[in-house]
């Protein structure tokens, strides 16, 4: 956030776990880009940017992935 004064006020989320779910929906929408991007360069027979885009596209799900859980712990009070 911008603000260095909200703390949950206006969202009901503290800054810290609303920036969490942010990210987590940040990397699982840049999973879902990715492969849109993976079958243009597969359609080109481009392999080389093909395996670069998933590379991304696993760094992109393991990142969600380790963010759900963090969350998960966060939301259930652990």
């Amino acid at each position: 956030m911008t603000s260095s004064t909200e703390t949950g006020g206006v969202t009901g989320t503290p800054d810290k776990d609303y920036n969490l779910i942010w990210y987590v929906e940040a990397c699982l929408n840049n999973a879902l880009r990715l492969e849109s991007y993976i079958q243009d360069a597969e359609r080109e027979k481009d392999t080389e940017v093909a395996d670069l885009f998933r590379k991304a596209q696993a760094d992109s799900r393991k990142g969600a992935e380790l963010g759900k859980g963090l969350l998960r712990a966060r939301l259930d009070g652990s």
